[in-house]
């Protein structure tokens, strides 16, 4: 079954690159903060990782509600293409036990009627925190035929961790609000576009939160 969620989510992945390349369903821009210390510049071409199947919690601010399913599957290998075009190398099989990073990923996903604001959310690597938040360019839809649309708020966190210690080396998160009925709504074209934002100039400024249009 996992097998088949994967190859499902890799067709739906490769369908949704193809549609935003081509402009066919614009996604809102997506804004996106990163944390990390001095281990990053470490890594090097062909480091190994491993998925953790149990998703990011409540270390992130995000909730645990979305438990693996075909909408999480298409995030994991979202953000398992991105790593891999950063030169990681996804470990499996034997290679897996011995593998120096564990990514873990976060989704949260929210409904609400029209314009809004979240609260920043603090997190820490390496024993420094940060704080997510700006609320740049989110949270604001405009229905020409009355009244705000209805929006979804989707938040996708990811958390790579020394395997050994446990230690948070790099997280980061970004945010979009979409309108619900919108294309750019569904998991394949939200996913590609959320985890391309994400590692975009990875690792990224420490810190600092921009908007990726």
């Amino acid at each position: 079954m996992g097998s088949m969620m994967r190859s499902l989510s890799l067709a739906l992945l490769g369908t949704a690159a193809l549609a935003l390349s081509a402009c066919a369903t614009p996604v809102p821009p997506v804004e996106v903060t990163r944390f990390h210390g001095g281990a990053v510049a470490g890594w090097t071409q062909g480091t190994r990782f491993v998925i953790d199947e149990v998703p990011l919690a409540d270390t992130m601010g995000m909730a645990s509600g979305i438990r693996p399913s075909l909408e999480w599957d298409s995030y994991r290998v979202a953000v398992e293409r991105q790593l891999g075009l950063q030169g990681f190398v996804l470990a499996e099989g034997p290679a897996a036990d011995t593998a120096p990073l564990k990514v873990r990923i976060g989704l949260e996903r929210s409904d609400r009627a029209g314009p809004g604001k979240r609260s920043p959310v603090s997190v820490g690597v390496g024993g420094s925190t940060g704080s997510y938040g700006s609320g740049v360019g989110l949270g604001v839809g405009i229905n020409l035929g009355g009244g705000p649309k209805p929006m979804q708020d989707i938040r996708l966190s990811v958390r790579i961790d020394d395997r050994a210690t446990g230690q948070a080396l790099w997280e980061g998160r970004a945010v979009a609000a979409i309108p619900l009925k919108a294309p750019a709504s569904q998991p394949s074209l939200a996913a590609a576009k959320l985890s391309e934002a994400l590692f975009r100039d990875f690792p990224g400024e420490s810190g600092r939160t921009i908007s990726v249009p």
